[in-house]
């Protein structure tokens, strides 16, 4: 277990440092009329988001017209680009999972290979998924070598959680074989990166870049991290009554999770539906087609009042958030959307028996939302595998909607959670390029990654 207690938060500290280890030269500034191409490849809802302000940075920055190619989402085809196929093909969490996909995931892998290939990029870039991204990383690779040719250079943006596996750690050295860079969201993971050989850079968690988002026209320090949504505003617009309790539920972004979860969360409400007087459940439907279209089907005969909020605007969300007593989320990034919204929740989640018992015995922490895992304390109640039942859930939410003690602890640690996400801001400023300070005052991860990109990248 990663213990971060009494630990100083680096940040960037090793940012350049991380630069002269790389396996390539920086960038030729004085290839001007050069383009600069970029294949990059996102197979879940937040990886699109990541890699939409990804790419608005890099457009932002780079000295160099740039062209796109790869796979994406709704949010990167605003950016410019034309996704090979629909990001919901890759998009399968799991090892049991996997199989009744396999044949379609290997399809869709060949593609994405033969792709990258005929585009010739400069700089190939992996989101999350590591199970597609790492196979693609690997074979592609493979591919340069056979014909003889210099790779371009590969990203990963999020590590691996090789800290919560047992044997985990060692695991990272191969990555070096088709790895040349990894971006970490978490504090502790660019030193163990980079003590096994794998050039890492810690940039701060992407969810942190909806408070400069949304606060834009706000008069909110940009050191507090925190979203305050106008919940009067939302409660008024969807005809919900001001005494009406509200939970929001989470029931997670890929349709194998959410046809797992969303009867699991439909059970909890019904048992929870007699303890309050007036109870409305919102739930958040993330961008993805498959999924929209599941959750419409499966909210006919909701056991009470539920509105759909579409995912897309993190405007809504936050309004949503603000105007809930308590959430209910599968695990993920979205527990620390709760933390930024100071929303206190119940993290739940199941799998297929086999991944259960392959998590039971390869896992080596007790949690598995990132909250517990930093602070290595229960703050945010967790119902996991077998224990995830509508009865534990509907038990841990009403105490935590009712005992304003607990929900007190969660929204006073979501500080100290958030502040361990982001890299101080004096060690940003001494670390980013000196050419490149002036165009961005917030040096956020998109932007501290677009940055190293271009750093690394050399075009021809």
């Amino acid at each position: 277990m990663w213990n971060l207690k009494g630990r100083s938060n680096k940040g960037f500290s090793w940012l350049v440092r991380s630069f002269s280890v790389s396996r390539r030269a920086p960038i030729d500034m004085a290839a001007k009329d050069s383009e600069l191409r970029v294949f990059i490849v996102s197979g879940e809802v937040s990886g699109d988001t990541i890699g939409s302000r990804l790419m608005a940075s890099l457009k932002g920055i780079s000295p160099f017209p740039i062209r796109f190619a790869g796979v994406g989402g709704p949010m990167m085809s605003k950016q410019g680009l034309k996704p090979l196929f629909p990001m919901e093909d890759i998009a399968v969490m799991g090892i049991w999972e996997l199989l009744p996909h396999l044949n379609k995931f290997r399809m869709r892998l060949k593609e994405t290979i033969e792709a990258a290939f005929l585009f010739q990029p400069h700089v190939v870039l992996t989101i999350d998924s590591k199970g597609f991204s790492f196979r693609f990383l690997k074979q592609l690779r493979a591919r340069y070598s056979q014909q003889g040719l210099v790779s371009p250079v590969h990203h990963h943006f999020v590590a691996p959680s090789f800290w919560a596996w047992k044997g985990g750690e060692a695991r990272l050295k191969g990555l070096t074989e088709f790895v040349d860079h990894v971006f970490c969201i978490l504090p502790y993971e660019e030193e163990v990166c980079r003590s096994n050989g794998l050039a890492a850079t810690f940039v701060g968690h992407p969810i942190l870049e909806d408070v400069l988002e949304l606060n834009l026209e706000k008069n909110t320090p940009q050191s507090e991290w925190k979203v305050k949504g106008n919940s009067e505003d939302f409660r008024s617009k969807n005809g919900i009554a001001p005494g009406a309790t509200v939970i929001s539920l989470l029931p997670g972004s890929r349709l194998q999770e959410v046809t797992r979860m969303l009867s699991i969360f439909s059970n909890t409400v019904e048992l929870l539906k007699h303890s309050f007087s007036e109870l409305t459940t919102i739930i958040h439907v993330a961008p993805n087609q498959h999924v929209k279209d599941y959750i419409s089907r499966t909210t006919y005969n909701w056991p009470v009042s539920v509105k759909l909020i579409p995912g897309g605007s993190p405007h809504l969300k936050y309004d949503a958030l603000s105007a809930s007593r308590v959430a209910l989320c599968t695990s993920g990034t979205v527990a620390v959307e709760m933390q930024l919204a100071r929303l206190p929740c119940v993290v739940a989640y199941r799998a297929h028996f086999l991944t259960e018992w392959f998590i039971c015995w390869k896992a080596k922490i007790p949690f598995i939302s990132i909250p517990n895992i930093l602070l290595d304390s229960a703050i945010i109640p967790e119902a996991l595998l077998q224990a995830c039942t509508p009865a534990k859930l509907a038990s841990l939410l009403m105490k935590l909607t009712l005992d304003e003690g607990l929900r007190e602890k969660q929204i006073v640690a979501a500080e100290k959670v958030l502040s361990l996400l982001s890299p101080p801001q004096k060690i940003i400023e001494n670390r980013m390029p000196q050419d490149l300070r002036w165009k961005s005052p917030d040096y956020t991860p998109s932007m501290i990654g677009a940055s190293t990109i271009l750093y690394y990248a050399k075009p021809r």
